[in-house]
């Protein structure tokens, strides 16, 4: 990987770049693939936008929405256990960064027991991790930060991570629900793979419960999360030259309990033709034809723990709130 240093950043920090990044597919043609077979499907990748990560923002702030405020009174109420679960020194590795705003929790905790750290964050989009990254070397001065900007599965696989202590890595935000069981699966064992025994994983993820409350997290009542989704159709009229009536589309989420997960869904409300100029495609819609957006895995502890144990890790400690909402847990490679 080749490593940047932007400028106005101190030595403390260190951009590695993939050397050979694999071609992404384009928008439109990701758009024509999902909408040109049946059933059809929208990647959740396009969520984010500037628009769209605004109102997902949004959504992070609704009641109905627990799971980022859960995690985060988790990390505040035991992040110094946490910390102090594994023998130090300690180096702090995170997949899917992003703002690393709950990540402070930890890196404060693990600052209390040692005069230093290295913070190894990783993330697809090399201006989120250089942001994030220049924010907490500002507000850290005893933070050094080796960042990735690649797509997780080939840093694994290469073993380009390379750490030099005991290793706390951080799967948060419920993240590891985003990925189909197979794929979760696979990074897991990459994972493991590639640390050493006695290195952690911290894991947050959302637990199963009465599916009215599972769905209310995903379709609140206010709107915020269908207008999130729609925002894909509109991101396709606005970038890719696209005529979809919004207004002829709803959205569903449903708790699909032979998957275990949250399924979300545009739905038409009519037969509707719409045309996406840049994917050359036009596509055709009768009334309840669906468009899926996203699946979003819940667990239960004993399942994580049965996924862990096949990928090469143990149970140290499980931590949930008293509803019973969310869950971190601590594993350790064996």
């Amino acid at each position: 990987m080749t490593s940047t240093k932007p400028p106005g950043f101190s030595d403390r920090f260190a951009l590695y770049r993939d050397p050979h990044p694999v071609r992404v597919a384009t928008f439109a043609e990701d758009v024509r693939s999902g909408l040109g077979t049946r059933p059809m499907s929208l990647s959740p990748k396009y969520f984010y936008d500037d628009l769209g990560s605004a109102l997902f923002e949004a959504i992070t702030r609704l009641p109905e929405y627990y799971l980022t405020r859960v995690e985060r009174d988790l990390l505040a109420t035991y992040g110094r256990e946490i910390a102090g679960a594994l023998p130090g020194p300690l180096d702090l590795v995170e997949l899917g960064s992003g703002s690393a705003v709950k990540t402070r929790l930890l890196i404060d905790a693990i600052l209390e027991r040692q005069p230093a750290l290295t913070y190894h964050p990783v993330d697809i989009s090399a201006d989120a991790v250089t942001e994030s990254s220049h924010a907490l070397a500002a507000s850290y001065e005893a933070l050094r930060i080796i960042a990735y900007a690649s797509d997780y599965f080939p840093l694994l696989r290469e073993k380009r991570l390379v750490t030099h202590a005991r290793v706390l890595a951080l799967f948060l935000g419920s993240n590891i629900g985003n990925f189909e069981p197979d794929e979760a699966r696979e990074l897991l064992r990459l994972l493991a793979a590639a640390r050493h025994p006695g290195d952690g994983l911290l894991v947050g993820y959302d637990l199963k419960k009465d599916p009215s409350i599972l769905e209310l997290a995903y379709d609140d009542p206010t709107g915020v999360t269908a207008a999130f989704n729609k925002n894909l159709l509109a991101r396709m009229n606005r970038e890719l030259g696209a005529d979809f009536d919004l207004g002829a589309f709803r959205f569903r989420a449903r708790w699909n309990e032979e998957r275990g997960a949250v399924q979300s869904f545009l739905v038409s409300e009519r037969e509707q033709r719409a045309h996406v100029p840049a994917s050359d495609l036009t596509v055709d819609f009768a009334p309840g034809d669906t468009i899926h957006t996203e699946s979003s895995y819940k667990f239960t502890r004993e399942e994580i723990v049965a996924l862990a144990a096949d990928c090469g890790f143990a149970e140290k400690k499980t931590y949930t709130d008293t509803a019973g909402r969310y869950a971190l847990s601590l594993l350790l490679v064996v």
